[in-house]
């Protein structure tokens, strides 16, 4: 129930906290600009005005926006910890995420959901979450933790958790898999989101009937009309590798609004530090020619319903004072960020304190006997399966080339750009280790290591020798996970992700240098990839088309099952 002192200050018969004066509010109700005044008391926006105020602010015409809603977003790929997460959005403009602990749980199960929970259980930013669905996000893999049904159930009963994580196993909801129907059945009613790259037809129709009412995987316009004709919600990505705004930003009018919203998904650091958050995305919507108040209702008030959110995204009597005071609505220069009613953020720097917590309990998830680790590849086929990378997507090709071979052995070949692949499971000291090539880095040298692997998370290491990929993957051991850059047995660049392998406890700038650092270092060894880290993380997602690696051993994505590396 509201309490008197809100419904006073409301009636007017008690002073507001703060009154905000001569805004020009951005109304995703009406669809309209007013000018006007905004009192806040107690954390919720009261009323149109205040006959009296302990604060008064006048604002002189700018613009007051409802606070913005990342609909989908997993936290540990910023590769920074929650609270520092935190820290590097708020800034601009996102105050609520619906954040997915998919990473962090195949790592380390219900325990990293408890953490990430605790960790952002005292931030100024809103943190919800989805219970991971997908743990591991399939059986060609080994994860470091399995999520039953059962535990999934338990998941959704506690505080922040909202509904079902992406529903990645599309092929099971199709084959009705038990287990994958009991977490639907556990879910049933609360929102959950899919994850169905190219699903069309029948099978839509029966997936969308399982259950999944959103969609963040389209890249093509037809595919994302389909699925919204379907029912779907459509979340439009924009990361740092998967950018699909400029596709897809046609599908978002005012009257699809209300089922179109905005999402990163992965989101780089570097790509936090220098293009933003959701101010990013918003500024290239408006740019690519969406009415201001149509983009600013999608990643609001439309983002909060889809989620059941429903005191968050509008500016209005009995909503949460989370909004932002911006001058110009094109380009979206977000000045100053409040969190029920608080100033968080000004000028692009972070005001509120956003505490970090002892994290003793994610680190140390590398088990790996380096010395028992090989990379040798027998010769058994003059044709082999290549994974092709497709810059800038999560999809991959399916290559039929022919391998260089030496004394027996497939060996890289840079000159053709056919490197070797490899994932390492790190989790449980299995000695699993996948091989396979890929073509698409142009590394001529050296190799490039990391824990961060979608989904599972095991090492993915891509190299021109074996020598340099051992190293690599000993040096990440001993870091307890990040990332590194080899080359003729040194190490020429690294970042410690100790947080689960995944995150690092290092400040934004610090961790934007060291991933700077890496990048230069992969330049400098002929990689032609803008990110190939965030690239090289996607190689090992079983569930994304067309042909990727995890540790049992090459995938057919679209046969949902291993396949020989070698075409007979």
């Amino acid at each position: 129930m509201i309490g008197d002192c809100l419904f006073g200050a409301a009636k007017g018969d008690e002073p507001a906290d703060l009154l905000l004066r001569g805004a020009r509010i951005v109304d995703v109700i009406l669809g309209e600009i007013r000018q006007g005044d905004l009192a806040v008391a107690g954390g919720y926006i009261v009323g149109f005005g205040a006959r009296k105020a302990e604060e008064i602010i006048d604002l002189e015409g700018k613009y007051l926006v409802p606070g913005l809603i990342d609909a989908h977003v997993h936290i540990e790929s910023s590769q920074l910890s929650p609270a520092e997460f935190a820290r590097a959005v708020l800034p601009h403009g996102t105050t609520c995420v619906i954040a997915d602990p998919h990473e962090i749980a195949n790592v380390l199960g219900l325990r990293g959901i408890r953490y990430m929970l605790r960790a952002t259980e005292s931030l100024p930013l809103r943190v919800f979450f989805m219970a991971p669905s997908c743990v591991p996000s399939s059986p060609l893999e080994n994860a470091g933790a399995m999520l039953s049904a059962e535990e999934i159930k338990e998941v959704l009963s506690w505080d922040r958790v909202l509904g079902l994580g992406e529903v990645m196993n599309f092929p099971g909801v199709l084959s009705r898999d038990p287990e994958v129907w009991a977490k639907l059945e556990a879910a049933h009613g609360k929102p959950i989101d899919g994850h169905a790259p190219g699903l069309s037809g029948y099978e839509l129709w029966a997936y969308r009937l399982a259950g999944p009412r959103t969609e963040h995987e389209c890249t093509l316009l037809r595919e994302a009309r389909e699925k919204l004709r379907a029912g779907m919600h459509i979340l439009i990505r924009e990361g740092t590798t998967a950018r699909n705004l400029s596709a897809l930003i046609p599908l978002l009018s005012a009257h699809t609004a209300p089922f179109v919203h905005f999402c990163t998904d992965d989101r780089h650091p570097e790509t936090l530090h220098t293009e933003g958050h959701m101010d990013d995305v918003l500024r290239k919507a408006i740019a690519g020619g969406t009415d201001p108040l149509v983009a600013i209702a999608a990643a609001t008030i439309h983002a909060a319903r889809a989620y059941g959110l429903v005191d968050l995204g509008a500016l209005a009597p009995g909503f949460r004072a989370d909004f932002l005071v911006v001058s110009d609505l094109e380009q979206f220069e977000v000045e100053r960020v409040y969190v029920g009613g608080e100033l968080v953020a000004e000028g692009g720097r972070c005001l509120a304190e956003c505490p970090d917590i002892p994290a003793g309990d994610v680190r140390g998830t590398v088990d790996v006997d380096t010395g028992a680790l090989s990379f040798r590849i027998p010769a058994e086929g003059k044709k082999a399966r290549v994974i092709g990378v497709v810059p800038g997507q999560v999809v991959t090709e399916g290559l039929i080339l022919e391998p260089k071979e030496v004394g027996g052995e497939v060996v890289a070949d840079p000159e053709r750009d056919i490197l070797k692949l490899a994932v390492v499971e790190r989790h449980r000291g299995t000695g699993n280790v996948g091989l396979g090539l890929v073509r698409g880095f142009g590394l001529k040298r050296g190799a490039l290591g990391s824990t961060v692997a979608h989904d599972s998370h095991n090492i993915v290491v891509v190299g021109t020798n074996d020598g340099d990929m051992r190293l690599a993957v000993a040096r990440l051991v001993e870091l307890g996970g990040g990332q590194v850059v080899i080359a003729d047995g040194k190490v020429l660049a690294e970042l410690p992700l100790p947080l689960g392998g995944l995150m690092s406890d290092l400040p934004l700038e610090e961790v934007v240098r060291r991933s700077g650092g890496l990048k230069k270092a992969s330049r400098s060894l002929g990689c032609v990839l803008p990110d190939p880290f965030m690239q090289l993380s996607f190689l090992a997602l079983p569930v994304i088309p067309k042909l990727k690696l995890t540790d049992l051993g090459l995938v057919d994505v679209e046969r949902f099952e291993l396949t020989p590396l070698f075409v007979e």
